[in-house]
């Protein structure tokens, strides 16, 4: 029974060795797996960060964007507002029928408005005497919105 004994103990220590060795390899495998994780990781990171600086440079030029367009708006605002009030001149200038009558003829009543808004307020008033009463409906919906938008400023 010693040698049975002896054959088993012997057949156990190989099984525990094969059994160690097996693990051993996987260990092994499992580190390197764990290293290209670590290694990917870093690469990941790194490209996070490159990321985040192209992100803050996008918000940044979009800001500088946005800038430009307020005062590209402003600039159209501003010139806007002198080409009106040089028309507002002129119209002041006219014959109020004759006036009244050009104002009718504008497409666009906001043009008529912004001029009449310009003008002094009796010559301004002469020349809607003139104005199509159709026109003039439109006309007068502006220009009351032009001066509730003075008032709420």
């Amino acid at each position: 029974m010693n040698k049975n004994l002896s054959k088993r103990i012997i057949s156990f220590i190989l099984v525990l060795m094969s059994s160690s060795a097996s693990a051993q390899t996987e260990i092994k495998e499992i580190e390197k797996e764990m290293q290209k994780l670590k290694t990917l990781q870093k690469q990941l990171k790194k490209e996070i960060e490159k990321k985040k600086k192209i992100l803050g440079q996008i918000i940044e030029e979009r800001k500088r964007l946005e800038d430009f367009k307020k005062t590209i708006d402003k600039q159209i605002k501003d010139i806007q507002s002198k080409r009106y009030k040089k028309l507002a001149k002129d119209f002041e200038n006219m014959d109020p029928e004759y006036a009244g009558e050009k104002l009718s003829k504008f497409k666009d009543p906001k043009i008529a408005a912004y001029i009449l808004y310009n003008m002094k307020s009796k010559k301004a008033g002469e020349a809607l005497n003139y104005v199509e009463p159709e026109q003039l409906n439109k006309i007068a919906k502006i220009l009351t919105q032009l001066k509730n938008n003075e008032k709420s400023k």
